[in-house]
C-alpha cells in the first residue's frame, strides 16, 4: 500500500489519522505484504484444499413429528379451562 491509497481510504472512511498512525499503518501493511509473499512461495501442489480448520461432523436427527402431550394432559395444568381452552383473567377492559 502506498500513501496515496492510504489517503484515499482515509477520505472514504472519514478518518483523520496522525502522521504517526499513518506510519504505523504503512508498516503494518508492508509486513502483511511480505508475509503474503512468503506464503505464496510455499509449495501446496499436493496438499488437499481445506475449508474448515477444525474437523466438522453434522449429526442429523430424524425429523419425526411426535405428539408429546394430549390436550387433556395439558388442560390438567390449567387453573381454569373451558371447551378445551385455558381461561385467563381479562387483561383489557
Amino acid at each position: 500500500m502506498d500513501i496515496k491509497t492510504l489517503s484515499r481510504l482515509q477520505k472514504l472512511n472519514q478518518l483523520n489519522l496522525t502522521e504517526t498512525e499513518e506510519k504505523e499503518l504503512m508498516d503494518f501493511f508492508a509486513k502483511a505484504e511480505k508475509d503474503a509473499e512468503i506464503l505464496a512461495t510455499v509449495d501446496t501442489e499436493n496438499v488437499e484444499r481445506m475449508v474448515y480448520v477444525m474437523p466438522m461432523t453434522n449429526i442429523i436427527r430424524e425429523d419425526i413429528a411426535k405428539k408429546l402431550y394430549t390436550r387433556d394432559q395439558l388442560q390438567e395444568q390449567a387453573p381454569e379451562a373451558m371447551d378445551g381452552y385455558w381461561q385467563v383473567p381479562r387483561t383489557v377492559e
